[in-house]
C-alpha cells in the first residue's frame, strides 16, 4: 500500500470529519454523520499504524478523530473543579517543576549585587558618576524613603506591580534565548547593589534593607520565578533529554504560560504589601512580618502544595487533551 496515494484517496474523509468535529453545533444528522466517519476514520488509522507507523498522516487523523471524539463523550465539567485542579494540581506544580532554576535565578542576582555593593563601597569614587555628594545624601537621606509615599496607596501598588510585571513579562518573553533573564537579573542586581552602596556611605544602610524587606521577599523570588521559568525554555532547547527537542520545548513552554500565572497573582500580591504595608508607620517587625508570611505562602505553595501535586503525577504541563498530540519516546 503507497501511504501517498492512501492519503489522497481519503484526505477527502478526514477533512469532512475534522470539519464536523469542529462544527458547533450539530443537529441529528450531522451528529450521526460525526459518528460514521469517526469509526471510517478510526479504521484508517489502524491500517496506516500498522503499515506505516507514526507519520504526519497518521498525526493529523489522530488529531482529527480526538477532536470528533470529544463532541460525543465529553460531559461538561463543574468550572469549580477545573479551577480546583488549576490551582491545587497544575499551578504549583508547574512552579515545583522550576524550583531549581528558581534558586539559581536568586543566587546568580544575590553574588552580583554583593558584588556590585562592596566594588562601590571599596572605591567610593565611582559614585560620583551617579551625582554630586550633595545629591547623592539627598537621595540616601530622603529620596530612598520618600520614594514609597509618593503616590496613594492604591496608585503606588498598580506602578509597582506594572513595573514588576513588566520586568517578568521580559523575562518569560525571551526566556528562550537564554542571555535575556541572566542581563535583566544581573541589570537590577547591579543596581541593588549600587543603591545599598550609595545609602552605606552616608550610614543608612539600615534604611535600605528596612524598606525593602517587607514587599521585596516576595517581589524579587517572583522576579527568580520569572526569570528561571524562562530560561528553562531555553535550556529545554540546548539539553532536551530523551525527548525530541520540540517536544522538550513545547512542554517547557506550556510550564512556562503556567509560571506566568502564579507569577502575575504573586506579584500583584508584592505590589500590595509595597503599596499599603510598606509605607506605614507601623514597627518593622510588624512589616518585614508580614512580607515573610506572603513569601512563606508562595513557598508552601509552590514547595509543599508543588510536591504533593509531582508525586500525584502532575508534572507542570497542560492536561493532554490541552497539550494536544505526543509522540512517544524512550527514557
Amino acid at each position: 500500500m503507497d501511504i501517498d496515494a492512501y492519503a489522497a484517496a481519503r484526505r477527502d474523509e478526514w477533512r469532512r470529519l475534522d470539519e464536523l468535529g469542529s462544527r458547533r453545533p450539530l443537529d441529528g444528522a450531522g451528529a450521526d454523520e460525526l459518528v460514521a466517519r469517526y469509526q471510517s476514520g478510526a479504521s484508517d488509522l489502524s491500517a496506516l499504524r500498522t503499515g506505516f507507523g507514526e507519520t504526519v498522516e497518521t498525526t493529523v487523523l489522530s488529531v482529527a478523530l480526538s477532536r470528533a471524539r470529544m463532541r460525543f463523550t465529553r460531559a461538561k465539567r463543574n468550572p469549580l473543579v477545573l479551577l480546583r485542579e488549576f490551582f491545587v494540581e497544575q499551578l504549583p506544580a508547574a512552579l515545583y517543576r522550576v524550583r531549581w532554576w528558581t534558586l539559581a535565578a536568586a543566587l546568580l542576582t544575590i553574588s552580583v549585587a554583593a558584588g556590585s555593593f562592596f566594588w562601590h563601597l571599596q572605591n567610593p569614587e565611582l559614585l560620583s558618576f551617579y551625582g554630586t555628594e550633595a545629591g547623592l545624601q539627598k537621595y540616601a537621606e530622603e529620596d530612598f524613603v520618600d520614594y514609597y509615599s509618593e503616590y496613594s496607596e492604591s496608585a503606588f501598588a498598580a506602578r509597582v506591580f506594572t513595573n514588576n510585571a513588566w520586568i517578568a513579562v521580559q523575562c518569560i518573553a525571551f526566556g528562550f534565548t537564554g542571555l535575556f533573564p541572566i542581563y535583566v537579573l544581573v541589570q537590577n542586581a547591579a543596581a541593588l547593589g549600587m543603591s545599598a552602596a550609595v545609602l552605606a556611605a552616608f550610614g543608612h544602610l539600615d534604611a535600605f534593607f528596612l524598606w525593602i524587606a517587607p514587599h521585596g521577599l516576595l517581589e524579587l523570588t517572583m522576579i527568580f520565578v520569572a526569570a528561571g521559568g524562562g530560561f528553562a525554555v531555553f535550556w529545554s532547547l540546548i539539553a532536551p533529554g530523551p525527548m525530541p527537542r520540540i517536544e522538550s520545548v513545547a512542554r517547557a513552554g506550556r510550564t512556562l504560560a503556567l509560571v506566568a500565572v502564579g507569577t502575575t497573582i504573586f506579584l500583584f500580591v508584592s505590589g500590595v504589601v509595597e503599596g499599603y504595608v510598606t509605607r506605614q508607620p507601623w514597627p518593622w517587625a510588624v512589616k518585614i512580618g508580614i512580607g515573610a508570611i506572603v513569601l512563606a505562602a508562595y513557598l508552601a505553595y509552590s514547595l509543599v502544595l508543588g510536591r504533593r501535586a509531582h508525586r500525584a503525577g502532575h508534572d507542570g504541563d497542560a492536561p493532554p487533551i490541552e497539550a494536544g498530540y505526543s509522540k512517544v519516546y524512550a527514557d
